[in-house]
């Protein structure tokens, strides 16, 4: 009965929101009427003590369900701990025996794999939602892309970001809890290009499996008098096939111009900005909206390199599609994708981790190698094992131990609202050899300090204030 109740609820609650953002009248009446209030559709219904832990990449390689040590073991408690656990899922699990695909022409950096039977882990380890969408999602193809469905399905990790239309990896994915139903809206920002899904066209073309995408145009800032150039140049290329390729229509707006594929636009410092795709922006805002409708608690997650792994620092579009996606019924907003830390943002009381950095990073695993990404670097396969250019790769990408320093996020739900986030500083293992490197481990003190107070300090600019408790960071949030 109350199943039932609840299901009804849920459906008045479409229905009024539809109608009023769609026709401004409630269909419940079937009366031109003031827009309903929808306030009750996004608020928090998990019950109060929800504890949701969330961590960053997730690119494993093989089984660790094995370990025995105390630090990787205080990790797995920490994670059963918590009603929900979330992760990035960055890799395909396929078996090399039974796989009945390719590797893609188009790839993440390296074709990240791991075995079906090492996905286990993850659930044994605590994972019950993953999100999909990310540079690696299509490394072996749409083939790799479904059989890593079936896997993720076959084992009990409720995930969502990928799909065989771009319908249906936008559309969420539901966990059932004893404390309420929790949705999950993953999508990339940076993805290859053959990776995004495709909806059929009215029934006269196919869909395609693949990702959700949000696409983004960078602006690279220049001088007025380096723009006035920049418009020489194109306006001085050949008439034929070079200058239909380069030139754009003049109107193009006096301090911007395209050239080359390459967006410029004055500005009074040097670096860039991001535009967000309209129509990809509307169809992920409205699936966190439908998401909410359908659950008690929605995760937004998306995957995002931009500007580059390089930079701490969320660009200025993450910054305003993690509010909106709160505003529009988000009740926690996850990044990943630059494989270390950025700050964390309460907005509008509701909790935004621009990244979680890496979790897992056993990329020096991966293996075998395919030959082009030998030829990429013009090394010989034949003299060169695939351990030593892994670990020749790895040191020359990352090198440094930021890349294996990150965090478990745990967020304790109270009266519908985040009322506490605590900060469990990890540590993958920088100086341990390749075999045992990109495994989590409860950091040692010196260590976890150093991580928190890092977090401390790309989290000030947002107004977020973490205090540092006995080795654990403490967001506390005002009710």
């Amino acid at each position: 009965m109350i199943k039932f109740a609840k299901t009804k609820y849920r459906l008045q609650k479409l229905f009024v929101l539809i109608g009023s953002l769609t026709f401004g009248f409630s269909p419940l009446s079937a009366q031109l009427v003031p827009a309903p209030d929808v306030s009750r559709a996004l608020e928090i219904g998990v019950e109060d003590g929800f504890t949701l832990i969330s961590v960053g990449d997730v690119i494993m390689s093989s089984s660790v369900s094995q370990l025995t040590d105390d630090p990787f073991r205080e990790v797995v408690e920490r994670l059963h701990s918590g009603d929900v656990v979330f992760g990035n899922f960055e890799n395909t699990a396929i078996d090399f025996e039974t796989f009945d695909g390719y590797p893609a022409p188009l790839f993440g950096g390296l074709r990240l794999r791991m075995h079906p039977d090492a996905v286990s882990d993850l659930h044994t380890l605590g994972f019950d939602i993953m999100s999909r969408s990310n540079n690696h999602t299509t490394d072996w193809g749409i083939e790799g892309l479904i059989e890593t469905s079936r896997v993720l399905d076959d084992v009990g990790i409720v995930h969502a970001g990928a799909g065989k239309t771009m319908g249906e990896a936008r559309r969420g994915g539901f966990l059932e809890t004893p404390k309420g139903r929790i949705g999950m809206v993953s999508m990339a920002s940076s993805f290859m290009s053959m990776s995004p899904a495709l909806d059929p066209n009215s029934g006269r073309m196919l869909g395609r499996p693949g990702l959700s995408s949000l696409r983004t145009t960078p602006h690279y800032f220049v001088t007025e008098s380096e723009l006035a150039m920049l418009r020489r140049i194109r306006d001085e290329q050949p008439e034929g096939p070079v200058s239909s390729s380069v030139r754009v229509p003049d109107d193009d707006p006096e301090d911007e111009l395209s050239l080359f594929g390459v967006r410029y636009k004055v500005g009074d410092r040097r670096g860039r900005e991001y535009t967000m795709n309209q129509y990809d922006l509307g169809e992920i805002l409205y699936g966190i909206r439908a998401a909410k409708i359908d659950s008690d608690f929605v995760i937004a997650t998306i995957h995002a390199h931009n500007p580059g792994n390089w930079s701490d620092e969320a660009p200025g579009f993450l910054e305003e599609l993690a509010r909106s996606a709160i505003a529009s019924g988000a009740d926690q907003f996850v990044g990943h994708g630059p494989h270390q830390l950025r700050g964390i943002e309460i907005y509008q009381g509701k909790p935004i981790f621009y990244s979680l950095g890496n979790f897992f990073f056993q990329v020096e695993l991966q293996s075998p190698l395919s030959s082009d990404i030998y030829q990429n670097y013009d090394i010989d396969p034949d003299s060169t094992t695939d351990g030593e250019f892994l670990s020749w790769w790895m040191g020359n990408s990352f090198g440094d131990p930021i890349w294996y320093e990150s965090v478990i996020a745990e967020s304790r739900y109270e009266d519908g609202r985040v009322a506490e986030i605590k900060l469990y500083p990890v540590e993958l293992g920088y100086e341990l050899p390749g075999a045992s490197r990109g495994i989590p481990r409860t950091a040692r003190p010196d260590v976890g300090q150093k991580i928190l107070e890092t977090l401390q300090r790309l989290s000030q600019p947002y107004g977020t204030e973490i205090v540092i408790e006995d080795g654990i960071g403490v967001i506390r949030v005002a009710g």
